[in-house]
C-alpha cells in the first residue's frame, strides 16, 4: 500500500461525497413546477448551478452565478440564459460590488410567476457585496485584510462585515419580503447555520419570519464519514471526532500529531478550519500549508506517520495549492531543495518550503467548500490492509 496514494484517495472520496453538482441535483429532483430563477454565489457556485440545471432543465428562466476567479466550470458557460461574474476572494474589489448590485437588481425585478432558488457556499462574503450608505470599498477591504491577518473566527468577522453591508445578515431576506424562496447551502461553518454561511447572505433578517426554506445539502461531516468508509474498504480502521478543529494552525498540528501517535487506529480524519495570524510581510501559503509544515517539524526522523492537510475548495489562502502531504522526510527534502524551513515557518512562507520538498497537493477547483480536512495515517497497517484482504 502506498500511503500517499491512500491519503489522496481518501481526500478525493471525501470531496466527491460533498460535490455541489450531485448534492444540488439530488435535492431538486422533486422541486415543484414552473419557471425558476437561479442565484448561485460562492466558491462552489458553478457546480451547484450545474446541479440545478441538471435537475430543472428548461424550467430555468435565468441563472446568475457569482464565483471566485478561476472557479468557473466550462460546461456552465455553454448553457443558455446564464450570466457569470468572476469575483474577488479573499479580499473584495470593485467586481464584488458590481456582482452585488446585479444580484439585488435581479431579485427586486423578478417576475411574480418565477420561483427564486438560491445556492450558497463558502466564499460568498467576499465575492458579492452592496454597501450601506456612507461605507466605502476601502473600508471593506481593510476590514477583510485585518480580520484575515488577525486570525478572527468566522463569527467575529461576519459581525463586522454585516455593519457595512446591505446584503449580509439577512439582507436578501429583506429584499424578498414575503416572497417564497428555496435556499440550498454547502456549509463551511460550525453548526451549519444559514445565518453564518456567507455572512448570512440568505440567513434570516434579525430573526423575523420569512418564507425562505433553507436546506443544508452538504457539510464537513458528510465528507469525513465518506473518508472513513473508504478507509474501511481498504481494511484500515480510521477514527474521527465530532468537534471541528478551529484553533491556531500550529496548535492544531501539535494536537493532531499527538493524537495520531497515541491512537490504536490506523489513522485519523478531522475536519474544521484552523487560523493563522499573519505578520505585515509574509510569504506564499495558507493555513493548511502552514499547518502541514508545522506538523512536519514535529515528526521524528524515521517516524512512520504521514499527514494530509487540505482545503476542500482546492485552494489554500490566496494560492492555487489545496494543501500538502508531509512525512518525516519533508524537512530534509525542503532543505536539500534550498529552503530554510525555520525561516519559512516563521515568515508564513510554507508554500516555498513545501514546493521545495515536492509535497504540495493540487486539485484545481473542486465544486465544493465544506472547510478543511486533516487525514493522518500511521504504520504498521492492519493485517487486512497489508494483505489486501
Amino acid at each position: 500500500m502506498n500511503p500517499r496514494r491512500t491519503l489522496l484517495e481518501l481526500f478525493v472520496a471525501a470531496l466527491r461525497a460533498v460535490d455541489g453538482l450531485a448534492c444540488v441535483e439530488r435535492e431538486l429532483r422533486n422541486f415543484g413546477a414552473g419557471p425558476v430563477a437561479v442565484f448561485a454565489v460562492g466558491k462552489a457556485a458553478s457546480a451547484m448551478a450545474r446541479g440545478a440545471h441538471a435537475a430543472l432543465g428548461e424550467r430555468v428562466e435565468q441563472m446568475l452565478v457569482i464565483t471566485k476567479d478561476g472557479h468557473v466550470d466550462p460546461e456552465l458557460a455553454r448553457l443558455s440564459r446564464v450570466t457569470i461574474f468572476e469575483s474577488a476572494h479573499p479580499v473584495p474589489d470593485e467586481r464584488s460590488l458590481a456582482a452585488g448590485a446585479e444580484l439585488e437588481r435581479r431579485i427586486v425585478t423578478l417576475g411574480a410567476g418565477i420561483a427564486p432558488l438560491f445556492l450558497v457556499s463558502g466564499g460568498s462574503s467576499s465575492l458579492v457585496e452592496h454597501l450601506v450608505d456612507g461605507a466605502s470599498l476601502d473600508q471593506l477591504r481593510a476590514l477583510n485584510r485585518h480580520g484575515l491577518a488577525a486570525g478572527w473566527d468566522i463569527a467575529t468577522l461576519n459581525a463586522e462585515r454585516v455593519r457595512l453591508s446591505r446584503l449580509k445578515g439577512g439582507g436578501v431576506a429583506r429584499l424578498l419580503g414575503a416572497r417564497s424562496a428555496l435556499a440550498l447551502f454547502i456549509s463551511d461553518v460550525p453548526g451549519d447555520d444559514p445565518g453564518v454561511i456567507g455572512s448570512g447572505l440568505l440567513g434570516p433578517d434579525n430573526g423575523r419570519d420569512d418564507a425562505i426554506e433553507r436546506v443544508v445539502v452538504a457539510n464537513i461531516d458528510v465528507a469525513l464519514r465518506k473518508a472513513v468508509d473508504v478507509a474501511h474498504a481498504h481494511g484500515l480502521r480510521f477514527e474521527t471526532r465530532a468537534e471541528r478543529f478551529a484553533a491556531d494552525a500550529t496548535e492544531v498540528a501539535r494536537e493532531f500529531i499527538a493524537a495520531l501517535r497515541t491512537t490504536d487506529a490506523d489513522g485519523l480524519v478531522w475536519g474544521g478550519e484552523s487560523t493563522v495570524k499573519l505578520p505585515p510581510r509574509h510569504g506564499r501559503g495558507g493555513r493548511n500549508g502552514h499547518l502541514a509544515l508545522a506538523a512536519a517539524c514535529l515528526l521524528k526522523p524515521g517516524e512512520h506517520l504521514i499527514l494530509l492537510a487540505a482545503g476542500t475548495d482546492g485552494t489554500d489562502g490566496s494560492t492555487t495549492d489545496a494543501g500538502a502531504i508531509v512525512d518525516a522526510g519533508t524537512i530534509e527534502r525542503a532543505e536539500i531543495g534550498g529552503c530554510d524551513v525555520e525561516r519559512a515557518l516563521r515568515e508564513f512562507d510554507s508554500g516555498t518550503a513545501l514546493e521545495a520538498s515536492q509535497d504540495l497537493v493540487h486539485t484545481g477547483p473542486t465544486g465544493t467548500n465544506v472547510g478543511d480536512i486533516l487525514i493522518g495515517l500511521k504504520a504498521p497497517f492492519t493485517r487486512a490492509a497489508r494483505t489486501g484482504n
